[in-house]
């Protein structure tokens, strides 16, 4: 859990300059601003959280529940709407508080999750990393999984086993990444690394809940 985050689209990578000389490979999001649509309290959720909506929409594509959820809390409809836990810590939020970029400054550790690339069906050694068959001496097992379950032991194929499938399009979340720097005029955050997702895709900032081992 966080105690604070926000909701961002991811525009693109580039690279930057420190004040050391350091060329970094950062990612760009533009962050918020974000409005506080709705808080969740432990004594009546039973889960602290505070709800965030980004990004315009018209109403006439909402349904019903959601324009009446937007309508109850007061504020404008908007087009992702995604929930932050928080700890027991947290800082208050407000019903209505516009939070924008500044919620974050440079030198502090993020946590960034997002849904990643979709690549469709992929076999085991795009999926996997699984290494091939021999090539040789007419061998027609180049590409093959092998074995999945032997005949006695344990005649069955065990649940989870590493086989083609679908590959990305799952949530996923990068850890630890540090923010680079802020821009308040654009509301734009750079974060030294990767974040998962395509451009234009969005993403949930959090700080992170533990500083990482060996990092300053």
């Amino acid at each position: 859990m966080a105690t604070k985050g926000l909701l961002a689209k991811k525009v693109g990578m580039t690279q930057v300059f420190t004040e050391k000389g350091e060329l970094l490979p950062v990612t760009v999001l533009e962050a918020g601003p974000c409005v506080v649509i709705a808080l969740r309290a432990v004594q009546k959720d039973g889960y602290g959280a505070v709800q965030l909506g980004w990004g315009d929409v018209k109403e006439k594509k909402l349904t019903k529940p959601s324009a009446g959820h937007f309508k109850k809390a007061g504020v404008a409809a908007h087009r992702h709407v995604r929930e932050v836990r928080l700890k027991a810590d947290a800082p208050s939020y407000e019903v209505g508080q516009a939070l924008k970029a500044d919620l974050f400054s440079a030198g502090e550790w993020v946590d960034v999750t997002g849904t990643s690339k979709g690549k469709g069906f992929s076999g085991q050694h795009k999926r996997h990393h699984f290494g091939r068959g021999p090539v040789t001496h007419g061998s027609h097992n180049i590409k093959q999984p092998g074995s999945i379950g032997s005949s006695s032991t344990p005649s069955r194929v065990y649940k989870g086993m590493r086989m083609a499938g679908q590959l990305g399009n799952a949530q996923r979340t990068t850890t630890h990444l540090k923010v680079v720097r802020v821009d308040l005029d654009r509301n734009l955050i750079l974060v030294n690394g990767d974040v998962p997702g395509h451009k234009n895709s969005l993403v949930v900032v959090r700080d992170s809940t533990r500083q990482p081992k060996g990092k300053k």
